[in-house]
């Protein structure tokens, strides 16, 4: 298999080609004039400069686009959605009750009508897919089954700086079971002067400790450090060990391509509000593996786990589906369920290789420019900027990291975040020092990119004043 080329290669030697540096705007221009996924970005609302609370309209032109990479904590509104809401507002109005059984998203099967977009996109089958609540009610449902501690093996196993929703919930089950998260909670942490996990240390804990571990569960995509785990890699090494393994893919799912089925993952939940753009707290999802599709785990039993079929004879005896429909609770959210439907539809219109190999490039792109201006010196000398740097917290090598960079400034980052979205710049920071920047493929553009680093520019001058 030959090797692969990285990013920061590929993009030289385009580069070059053109005559020109990958730092000028021309570059810019040439990759979004040749990418074959430019056209995506017209499906989505894009925000103006002149319409966010914080910009300056003194310093920006008011009608550009802003310059938006926050996706991987809000992905932008797909055009089609106030459409397709309204479609089922009209239906309310018109119809009321008799809109559980009618149009193309009828309230009693809307899920049922969605969910199978959702295989491609987790690499999951028919039935090992749900469109459910909301994702740490779905992370509840399915450790309720998977979790099932005994007085030798008890712990959960997560990363150190898990999200704090799920830090939380493994917290309550454990202590649900009579157990104590000081002894139970097994928190992975980075090597003594590095910031993310390495594969082979995660696999050497859970051989270590794999004994007294009931489930192994990690985040797809590091919210904080943009680190993508080596899934397949992780899950094989659990079982391995008797652990069941699970994984929360909020800022995986529609970022990176997924192989659940394949990989042999138990369990999985994900928000859909991300990269699947699909509004603020959207209908989430979740997957249950088909070699358990028939389990008599424990579960909490709501109306919807019942099967379609005799959901609706109301005789109290429970007819429940199999596989991870089995865990659904209560009906979905019809007025969610528009926004799912106008994301995949653009999600159709490509595919997740294409989406990932754009990804890499165009966050390859904005890490060679951060490295170009600001790295950070690594022998005592100072920078070209006066000792002022960006490091880079996400790992180097492209296959272990979705579309997001984690950058940690010499400078004030609320200072560099204030002066970012005076110039129409929406990322987010994360205390104490971090500033996540998640150039999206399926809406974002080179020149986004180009653009977010002349705004960097003037905004740590800005901030050196």
């Amino acid at each position: 298999m030959a090797a692969k080329v990285h990013p920061a290669k590929e993009l030289n030697t385009i580069a070059e080609k053109l005559g020109c540096d990958v730092s000028d705007l021309e570059f810019a221009q040439y990759m979004d004039e040749h990418d074959e996924l430019r056209h995506l970005r017209n499906e989505f609302f894009y925000p103006k400069m002149k319409d966010l609370n914080h910009t300056d309209t003194s310093i920006v032109d008011p009608e550009e686009d802003c310059v938006y990479f926050c996706g991987n904590s809000l992905g932008l509104c797909p055009r089609k959605t106030k459409q397709y809401m309204d479609v089922e507002i009209d239906k309310w109005s018109k119809l009321a009750v008799e809109g559980h059984f009618e149009g193309d998203l009828p309230w009693a099967m809307c899920d049922e009508r969605l969910d199978h977009n959702l295989l491609s996109i987790v690499g999951g089958k028919k039935g090992e897919v749900a469109i459910m609540n909301g994702l740490t009610v779905n992370l509840h449902l399915l450790l309720i089954s998977f979790y099932r501690p005994t007085k030798s093996r008890h712990k959960i196993m997560c990363e150190g700086k898990a999200f704090p929703s799920d830090h939380y919930a493994f917290q309550s089950q454990i202590e649900m079971h009579g157990f104590d998260p000081k002894t139970s909670l097994l928190c992975l942490e980075p090597r003594e002067g590095e910031v993310t996990l390495r594969t082979e240390d995660i696999v050497k804990t859970i051989e270590e400790e794999g004994d007294s571990i009931a489930v192994i569960c990690l985040s797809g995509v590091q919210y904080y450090t943009g680190q993508l785990f080596d899934v397949a890699s992780i899950t094989a090494a659990g079982q391995a060990k008797g652990c069941y393994v699970g994984w929360d893919l909020a800022h995986a799912v529609g970022n990176v391509p997924l192989a659940m089925h394949d990989w042999g993952v138990d369990f999985a939940c994900w928000c859909s509000y991300k990269y699947l753009c699909a509004s603020a707290g959207g209908l989430a999802g979740a997957f249950l593996h088909e070699k358990h599709s028939l389990n008599d785990f424990p579960k909490l039993l709501g109306w919807w786990g019942h099967r379609i079929d005799t959901r609706f004879d109301m005789d109290n005896q429970l007819d429940l589906s199999a596989g991870i429909y089995g865990y659904r609770v209560s009906n979905p959210a019809g007025l969610l369920c528009p926004p799912l439907k106008a994301s995949f539809e653009i999600f159709n219109k490509t595919t997740m290789e294409d989406l990932r190999k754009k990804s890499k490039l165009l966050t390859g792109y904005l890490e060679l420019l951060i490295n170009q201006k600001y790295k950070r010196p690594t022998d005592g000398s100072k920078s070209v900027q006066d000792e002022l740097y960006i490091e880079i917290l996400t790992p180097a090598d492209p296959e272990q990291r979705g579309a997001q960079l984690s950058l940690k400034f010499s400078v004030d980052i609320h200072v560099i975040s204030d002066e970012l979205q005076k110039r129409g710049v929406i990322c987010d920071k994360r205390l104490p020092h971090v500033i996540r920047v998640a150039p999206v493929p399926i809406y974002c553009s080179f020149q986004d990119v180009h653009r977010f680093m002349k705004y960097v520019r003037q905004s740590i001058v800005a901030a050196k004043q």
